[in-house]
């Protein structure tokens, strides 16, 4: 028997990784418009970070002031290029945060559901792509 199927284990194994970060990110944000809490916050600097072939990318901070009084400063997930006109630093926000734990949080305007949306359906697609090849490699067998 060849083992030429083997090699079609790694778009699965790539479509699967894909398909958990995408609906993880979907169901974050899921849980943030369903209980959390909006807050006004304002952005505070840009971390920038270079990716490993020089690429860089700002993510913005956002800092904001929790009903008891507690103040919180954290990095958004995702970064870009650059930074959009309204993400300034000094830009006055809408953060929508987990009450329980405020690390998880998203700025309204600037993380989207895109991203975790398009890894989700490309992720489906190489998972259930290569099922079928497989499904039709094993029964042609």
């Amino acid at each position: 028997m060849e083992r030429d199927w083997l090699f079609s284990l790694i778009p699965l194994f790539v479509g699967v990784v894909f398909l958990c970060f995408g609906v993880y990110g979907l169901r974050r944000a899921e849980a943030l418009r369903r209980t959390g809490v909006t807050a006004r916050g304002r952005i505070v600097r840009h971390d920038v970070r270079r990716d490993d072939e020089g690429a860089t990318f700002r993510y913005p901070v956002a800092a904001w002031t929790t009903p008891d009084g507690h103040t919180c400063e954290h990095p958004s997930r995702f970064g870009r290029g650059r930074i959009a006109s309204g993400f300034g630093v000094g830009t006055t926000v809408t953060v929508r945060y987990d009450p329980e734990d405020p690390r998880r949080f998203a700025i309204q305007g600037w993380d989207t559901a895109a991203v975790d949306l398009v890894f989700t359906v490309v992720g489906a697609v190489l998972s259930g792509g290569t099922l079928v090849a497989l499904l039709v490699r094993l029964l042609t067998l």
